[in-house]
């Protein structure tokens, strides 16, 4: 249960929720709204979803690597909303890259994520979930491209309830269409992704680097949102967090991302 009041929650939201819509930043939420603990952050994360008026298409992971977690400056794993306006799609047969601005992003990286989608809700109750149950719900798996951003001028020291708060640095997610493989059959953990900045080589990764396996960080999701939230339903897209070093970007770059038999994709950035 919150500590905050209603009041709070919603002081803490609007304030946010005008940043995101301004561009601009703050040092840290108010010490009369700020959230305290896990719960609050994403008490005041669902009123910021409800006031944007979208739907939520889906989650984000943030922080699943050692590295995602150093550049954020937490120490665990961290969910957040993404609503409809802020995630794009792309299909192999437009043969186009998605375009999207960057122009006053803080953070100025590009991540290479495994997203899922749903075709089962997995919804709140006391019982954990298994990574098979979890896995069972799965239709599909898709290339993702994720470019974060922070309302906050140094996120790396704001601490994991008010990062929570602030959808945990979302910004912009790519999707791409699910690959010819049967992921099912592919040892995730051990799948090996590049990726190329204005056509050049830049970071390599894999499945490992994202809570040891992505289907273990979306398993980790769906128990995080047993306690916390609505759960997962069906239909819902979830990134799963980076599995490369973000690569540093600036407007006018490209960005492609290739996961071989389970898809590619590509950003130019605005």
């Amino acid at each position: 249960m919150a500590a905050l009041d209603h009041h709070a929650i919603s002081a803490a939201a609007a304030l946010l929720w005008g940043h995101w819509t301004a561009g601009t930043r703050i040092p840290n939420l108010p010490e009369s709204c700020r959230p305290a603990d896990r719960s609050d952050g994403y008490a005041i994360q669902a009123a910021v979803a409800a006031l944007s008026g979208q739907r939520v298409v889906g989650w984000k992971i943030a922080a699943t690597s050692l590295v995602g977690q150093r550049h954020i400056g937490v120490d665990g794993p961290l969910a957040g909303r993404l609503v409809s306006s802020r995630v794009m799609t792309t299909t192999t047969s437009r043969n186009a890259a998605v375009s999207v601005p960057i122009d006053g992003n803080v953070m100025r990286v590009a991540e290479a994520e495994f997203a899922f989608r749903l075709r089962a809700s997995l919804p709140p109750r006391e019982r954990m979930y298994g990574v098979q149950e979890v896995l069972d719900a799965v239709e599909s798996v898709h290339p993702a491209i994720e470019i974060p951003d922070s309302r906050y001028d140094d996120f790396a020291q704001v601490g994991a309830p008010q990062l929570i708060a602030d959808c945990a640095c979302a910004c912009w997610l790519i999707v791409g269409e699910a690959g010819t493989a049967d992921w099912r059959r592919q040892d995730l953990a051990a799948h090996a992704v590049e990726t190329f900045l204005n056509g050049r080589p830049a970071e390599r990764g894999v499945g490992a680097n994202v809570l040891r396996d992505p289907r273990l960080a979306l398993t980790w999701l769906a128990n995080e949102l047993r306690t916390y939230g609505r759960g997962l339903t069906a239909g819902d897209l979830v990134t799963t967090g980076t599995c490369i070093t973000p690569v540093p970007i600036a407007p006018a770059d490209s960005f492609r991302v290739d996961f071989g038999e389970l898809g590619s994709l590509q950003v130019e950035l605005g």
